[in-house]
């Protein structure tokens, strides 16, 4: 018989080298609190909701209040108001959840939107103006009715400071009391970041209140309107909305355009032939006598 052959070693499996810093005596864990807080700074809100899923660790350190605040603040733009009465991550799905406030009442009236972007109002008086060529004159008179009147702009006190949130919205006419419009309305709707979570606005009890109109009874060139903090009227940022050719396009481009400061937004329709507009100002209040929490400056051609 022959020899059976002898196996001289025995086969033993490859164990790939481990790096210096994965040992186990590592000092560095993948469960590291600060390392993945850092981490969060650099992921949208989506991918920060998905890596609070896997597990119950990420999940508690991903819903700290300080991830979804600076999530907040570096999406927006906007720099920190220093007090938010709800949570920093229903502040952020109100803001990127694609709502509007005609989502929520007149559903009926809408037509189409646009989000404009986000901006900071610092003091509670703004300008409110439909009137975007310099100089801005500041209206002296009694009440916002008047001012409406005399010189197309307003100064509204009492305005909830804080971040808002600009869309431009088109809507159709009925929303407003010419009876013999069948055409739409452009209308600059800002908001407090907090309106959609208030219980006030979801149930309906805070309305919209007609603060004042005017009429331009000739041919308007464009449907423009803005609001602008008092306190950041001369902010570099703002200088940027009052110079119009860097972005309302020319003459014959009728796309509705807009652009937003750090205090300020507007927007701006350029028209074709027309015999004038009718402009409209409405604001919400927090309750009876509360802040000013929504402002609209619409617009529809007479």
């Amino acid at each position: 018989m022959g020899k059976r052959m002898r196996r001289e070693k025995a086969i033993c499996s490859c164990v790939s080298p481990r790096p210096a810093f994965l040992a186990p005596h590592s000092a560095f864990s993948c469960y590291e609190e600060d390392v993945w807080t850092e981490i969060a700074k650099y992921l949208d809100g989506k991918s920060i909701i998905m890596l609070g899923t896997t597990n119950r660790w990420f999940h508690r350190i991903l819903m700290e209040e300080t991830v979804w605040k600076y999530a907040c603040l570096r999406d927006l733009q906007v720099p920190d108001p220093q007090h938010a009465a709800v949570k920093w991550i229903k502040l952020y799905a109100s803001a990127f959840d694609g709502s509007h406030s005609f989502m929520f009442h007149q559903q009926e009236k809408h037509i189409d939107w646009m989000r404009i972007g986000a901006f900071f109002l610092d003091s509670p008086v703004a300008l409110l103006t439909e009137n975007l060529r310099l100089p801005i004159k500041i209206p002296q008179e009694e009440t916002p009715e008047k001012m409406l009147r005399s010189c197309s702009s307003c100064l509204l006190n009492n305005i909830k400071t804080g971040i808002w949130i600009a869309d431009l919205q088109l809507v159709r006419c009925p929303v407003c009391d010419l009876n013999t419009c069948d055409g739409t309305m452009q209308t600059l709707d800002a908001r407090h970041i907090e309106l959609f979570l208030s219980e006030g606005f979801r149930d309906g009890s805070w309305e919209y209140r007609l603060l004042g109109t005017h009429d331009i009874k000739k041919h308007a060139e464009s449907a423009s309107g803005g609001i602008f903090d008092i306190k950041h009227l001369n902010h570099p940022s703002t200088a940027e909305v009052f110079d119009l050719k860097s972005w309302i396009g020319k003459a014959s481009d009728w796309q509705p355009k807009a652009l937003i400061g750090h205090h300020a937004v507007a927007v701006n329709t350029n028209l074709q032939g027309n015999e004038g507009l009718h402009v409209k100002y409405h604001t919400m209040r927090a309750g009876a006598d509360g802040e000013i929490v929504s402002i609209r400056i619409s617009q529809q051609l007479l």
